[in-house]
């Protein structure tokens, strides 16, 4: 079993996977600070200065030690914008790859 999970290991295809999630992660992290840093600064400028992540409807006020009950929909759109960041670079690494492709298709028929 250790000699099986050792040729797993050394495919190419699992280090171009672990490879993939290290950038992931850092990519996730540079995303992360242009939504919070940057686009939700100048969307709380556009709404009245409002803290964007603070957004919320309470539900219900906190009383002693009990924490107030809320619907935090400002932070779930500041997620909801880095999903579509990263979506959409994504998209465009698919589409050049895609070019590249089909563009080295073309020179092989030739």
């Amino acid at each position: 079993m250790l000699q099986e999970f050792k040729i797993f290991i050394a495919k190419g295809n699992v280090l171009d996977l672990a490879v993939g999630v290290v950038i992931g992660a850092a990519f996730g992290k540079i995303t992360t600070s242009l939504v919070e840093d940057i686009i939700n600064p100048i969307l709380g400028l556009i709404i009245g200065g409002v803290d964007f992540t603070q957004l919320k409807i309470v539900l219900k006020e906190a009383v002693g030690d009990t924490p107030e009950v809320a619907v935090k929909y400002g932070n779930f759109i500041q997620v909801l914008i880095q999903f579509i960041i990263i979506a959409w670079v994504i998209f465009m690494i698919v589409k050049l790859a895609n070019r590249l492709r089909i563009s080295e298709s073309l020179v092989k028929k030739e």
